[in-house]
Formats: structure tokens, C-alpha cells, sequence
């Protein structure tokens, strides 16, 4: 966002690019030497499924003898060997050519497949249609390192056979996520209101002098007027599109934002836990101002844990907690600073992400040239050329490469529970994106802020909050069903937008809900006398 919003918008234009399904096209080779004793050996490998699909199971799979030509990268036919090539399944290094033009070669050799070592990452292969389309041979890329490992345990003498099992179609970790955005987009939600009534509360004519905290919540409040809103979403289709032409540097942006964001929004929410602690109150002061020194402490702790973060920001082994950890310190950080003054700026905004989010999943690919979505470009981490992409990222589940790539942080990421192949090609995750979080939560938000200065007993809020968990619920079944890129938004926006609509109009009180801080409401306060009332007039906030 832009306008006044600094740091906060420049994330929040950033957490909307990772909530999208891009198919799994992770495969098998099974291997086995002429020596029986040997055993048999399986490695990952990633192919795309538009050029040549793999068999679903070893038993329909062929088994064709490796030619190992890692010492050339098969891009001119005389790089063939003298022997030929027919009938075997190829494996040449990656480099200097195309993958298309490398598979045009092997097929007019009459090879059976092609497999391209890599060595630094794997991922589905890509290329135009025209080009792909001519293909009548599976082709795959496979780790150098699995390569040179096959070799010392079968020798020169390798059968091996391609397939694909299918990836389960649930995963208890969905179970997971589905827990944590729910938590994150309710206590958000609550603390928002919390925070907004206790600053209005403080600087009410009854409440005396204006606390300091007071008056430092109501600094730290960004407010999202529909022209701001407006601006925001232009800003987000901008960065996704300079994203997708520049990813391999931009990429170190947002990586850097989120670090920055995340250590402040991880002290904003720590530090609401430790001033309630009436101990440790010591202060010094330094160039006329005076800190609290357990405050202090908490700040070096959180730069150090998204140091951390940043260092071994790859490490999936362990570090997804790290991240999932900032990453609701992030969202709730958000759910708090950032205020809608009205229902009808929560309706401009999830409307046009809303479209913005369907525009960039399923009308983007009429327009690229592998005809693959923007958001699933970006999400992968692949932008506009094939040989940056890095691996699959699936709100669903998704798999990590075996050669680490720079990832855009703006995911809540929980490993899988159950084993597949995916488990071969790295540690598969289950996803869901920032904005999917926090976008929905700015809604829930204001309700839990209308119901505060209402008195409406926390009914907007409560059913929000069950609308907005009916509609991940209605995500992840369209996920599974259908298999195919999923925006998030299309589900939740309506299941929100439509039960707090229909709350307000059944409640007689959609004027009131629609225009917030912009209709003033009649409120009963004393007078001097004990047997007269005033009825006056006063904004529901001060955003009027």
C-alpha cells in the first residue's frame, strides 16, 4: 500500500502471492543393476505432466536400460554417441540448450526417455506448446548427485523404469493450518477491538488525562480508506507482475521486508504480554528519553530470533516453526495496526482482491507463454523463465526442492503427515498464504470493533469468525476435488461478505454497519440532574 501506510504496505503488498495450487509433478525412477543382490533403488524426479504423462504405478511402467551421457548435455546431435542411443533411457547433464531442444534430439534418436541431471535443483521442466506438443518421449529432471549415487551402486549396467503414484488427496496437516488461520484470524480480530475500545476509552471526556499507551495505539493505526484500498490493490498487481519479470532479485526484497516486519510485529505482540508482568519496571534514560529496560531486552530477542530466521531461512528440517511463529506474530501484528472505518471499505477490498486473486490464477495463462497463471509462476518461484523455477508450492501441500532455492515467505507452511513420493523430492508442506489470513480478518476485525461500540454481545463477530471458517473448510474441499489452483479469496470473501450482510439487514442495522465511523448514533449520557437524560449525537469512532 502507499500513502502514508510506510513499511505496512509494502508487506501487506507482499503476502498476497502465495496462496495458490500449482500441480505436483513429482515422479519416480526405480533403478535396479544386473547384480539382484544389489537391490533396488528409487530417486526423485520432476517432470511436466503436459508434455508426456507417467504411468501411475510400477506396474505399468517400462523398463528401458540407462545410457549415462552426463559427460555431454545433448545439444547438438553430434553428441550422440556412436552406438546410438535407441531403446535406452538417457541421462545428459543440464546446460546450453533448451530441455526441449536436449528431448527433440533423444527422440529423434529413437531413445525412450530422457532424464537431465541438474545439479543445482530440480523441477518440472518447461516450454511452449508448440514445442512440447511434438514430444512422444517422457522427459525429467534428475538430481546430479542421485545420478553419481546410482552409478556407485549398480555400476554401468542400470534397468529403470519412470512413474508418478498419486499424491494423497488429504493430509491431517490441512487439519493443521486450517487451526491456526482460524486461531489467528479470531484473537486477531479480538485484540483489534480490544485495542481500538481501550484507546477510545482512555480519551473519552470521562476517562481524565490520555495515557501514553493510548495515544501511541491510536499513532500506530493505519486506517484503510477506500481510496487508500484502491491504491493498495494497484500496488499489489504491480509488485506480483514485477515479481514474475524479476524474480531472481526481488525475491531478497521481500524476503528482507518480511524480516523487518516480522521482528516489529513479534515485539508488538510480545510486548503486550510483558507490560501486564508488574515486575522488571526499571527504566534509564538516554538522549532525553527513557526505555524500560524488559522492553529493551524484548527487543534485542526479537531482532535476534528473525536473524535467525534469516540465516537459516532454508533449513526445512526445523525452521518452518520459526516461520509459522512470525508468521501469525505477523498477521496479528497487521489485524491490529491496520483499520477499516466502515463495512463498505471491507466490501471494496475483498471484492477487488477478490478479482485481483481470480485475475492472476485463471486469466493470466491466456496470456503468458507457457500458459502457466502469474501467481503460480510467482508462488513457484520460477517468474518468467523456466530455469529460475525452484519448486512446487501447493496450497494444498507442497514440495521443497532437493537444491534449496530463495522461497517468498508469505506462507504458513506445516510438514505433512502422511509419506508419498513427495517425501522422495524433499519435505512436503501443507500452505496457506498470509493474505488469506489477513484480508478476511481486517472484516472480522471491524466487526469485533462495531460490536464493541454497539453492544451487540459480539454477535458480528462471532458469526464472521464461523463464515470465515466455513469458507477455508469450502477451500480445502475444492482443493481436493479438483486438483487445480484454488484462490482462497473466491471462497472466502462471499461465506464473510454475505453472513455479515445478512446479520445486518435481519438486525435492521445496515445503515449503521455500512457507513461505521460516518453515521453518528444516539447515545444516553447523564446530566447534572438526576432526573433529566440529553440525547446527543456522537461518531461510533474517531474515524469519522
Amino acid at each position: 500500500m502507499a500513502l502514508g501506510l510506510g513499511w505496512r504496505g509494502a508487506a501487506m503488498g507482499l503476502l498476497l502471492l502465495g496462496v495458490c495450487q500449482v500441480g505436483a509433478e513429482e515422479g519416480i525412477l526405480h533403478a535396479a543393476g544386473s547384480d539382484t543382490s544389489l537391490g533396488v533403488k528409487q530417486y526423485c524426479v520432476r517432470y511436466n505432466s503436459q508434455w508426456m504423462p507417467f504411468p501411475k504405478s510400477l506396474d505399468d511402467a517400462t523398463k528401458f536400460q540407462l545410457k549415462d551421457l552426463t559427460s555431454t548435455r545433448l545439444c547438438n546431435s553430434t553428441d550422440v554417441p556412436p552406438e546410438g542411443i535407441k531403446g535406452k533411457l538417457v541421462v545428459v547433464r543440464r546446460g546450453n540448450c533448451t530441455f526441449i531442444r536436449k528431448a527433440q534430439i533423444a527422440q529423434k534418436n529413437l531413445a525412450k526417455a530422457l532424464l537431465i541431471a541438474s545439479m543445482t535443483g530440480i523441477f518440472p521442466p518447461l516450454g511452449n506448446k508448440s514445442d512440447y506438443e511434438m514430444l512422444t518421449i517422457p522427459v525429467a529432471l534428475i538430481s546430479y548427485d542421485d545420478v553419481q549415487s546410482m552409478r556407485k551402486v549398480f555400476g554401468d549396467h542400470v534397468s529403470a523404469a519412470l512413474y508418478s503414484p498419486p499424491l494423497p488427496a488429504f493430509d491431517y496437516s490441512i487439519l493443521i493450518i486450517f487451526f491456526i488461520a482460524v486461531f489467528t484470524v479470531a484473537f486477531g480480530s479480538y485484540w483489534s477491538g480490544m485495542a481500538e475500545y481501550g484507546s477510545e476509552s482512555s480519551s473519552s471526556p470521562d476517562s481524565g488525562p490520555q495515557t501514553h499507551e493510548g495515544s501511541k495505539s491510536k499513532e500506530s493505526a493505519a486506517i484503510l480508506t477506500p481510496v487508500t484500498v484502491v491504491i493498495f490493490v494497484i500496488v499489489c498487481s504491480a509488485m506480483i507482475v514485477l515479481l514474475y519479470f524479476f524474480y531472481k532479485w526481488l525475491v531478497y526484497l521481500v524476503i528482507g521486508i518480511f524480516a523487518l516486519a516480522a521482528a516489529v510485529s513479534l515485539y508488538n505482540c510480545l510486548a503486550a504480554l510483558v507490560k501486564r508482568i508488574p515486575y522488571w519496571k526499571c527504566k534509564f534514560s538516554c538522549v532525553e528519553r527513557s526505555f524500560e529496560v524488559r522492553l529493551l531486552i524484548l527487543a534485542v530477542f526479537c531482532i535476534t530470533v528473525a536473524a535467525n530466521w534469516v540465516v537459516f531461512r532454508n533449513e526445512d528440517r526445523w525452521i518452518w516453526i520459526l516461520h509459522d511463529t512470525l508468521g501469525v506474530a505477523f498477521c496479528l501484528n497487521f489485524m491490529k495496526t491496520l483499520k477499516m472505518p466502515h463495512f463498505k471499505s471491507c466490501v471494496l477490498l475483498l471484492v477487488l482482491l477478490l478479482i485481483y486473486d481470480v485475475f492472476f490464477v485463471f486469466i493470466t495463462p491466456l496470456f503468458t507463454k507457457n500458459h502457466k497463471s502469474i501467481m503460480v509462476e510467482v508462488a513457484a518461484g520460477s517468474g518468467s523463465v523456466g530455469e529460475k523455477n525452484t519448486g512446487n508450492y501447493l496450497m494444498g501441500h507442497a514440495v521443497e526442492p532437493l537444491a534449496h532455492g530463495e522461497k517468498l515467505p508469505v506462507v504458513i507452511r506445516v510438514p505433512r503427515l502422511v509419506k508419498s513420493v513427495a517425501t522422495l523430492c524433499g519435505m512436503p508442506f501443507s500452505l496457506l498464504g498470509f493474505g488469506d489470513i489477513i484480508v478476511p480478518g481486517l472484516l472480522v476485525a471491524y466487526c469485533r470493533r462495531f460490536d464493541l461500540l454497539t453492544n451487540t454481545s459480539n454477535i458480528y463477530f462471532v458469526l464472521c469468525t464461523i463464515a470465515y471458517a466455513v469458507g477455508m473448510i469450502l477451500t480445502f474441499i475444492a482443493l481436493i476435488l479438483t486438483k487445480m489452483a484454488q484462490p482462497a479469496l473466491l471462497y472466502l470473501v462471499p461465506c464473510t461478505l454475505i453472513t455479515c450482510s445478512v446479520l445486518a439487514w435481519r438486525r435492521k442495522e445496515m445503515k449503521m454497519f455500512w457507513a461505521g465511523s460516518g453515521y453518528e448514533i444516539m447515545n444516553r449520557v447523564g446530566t447534572t440532574s438526576e432526573d433529566t437524560v440529553e440525547i446527543v449525537t456522537e461518531p461510533v469512532s474517531e474515524y469519522s
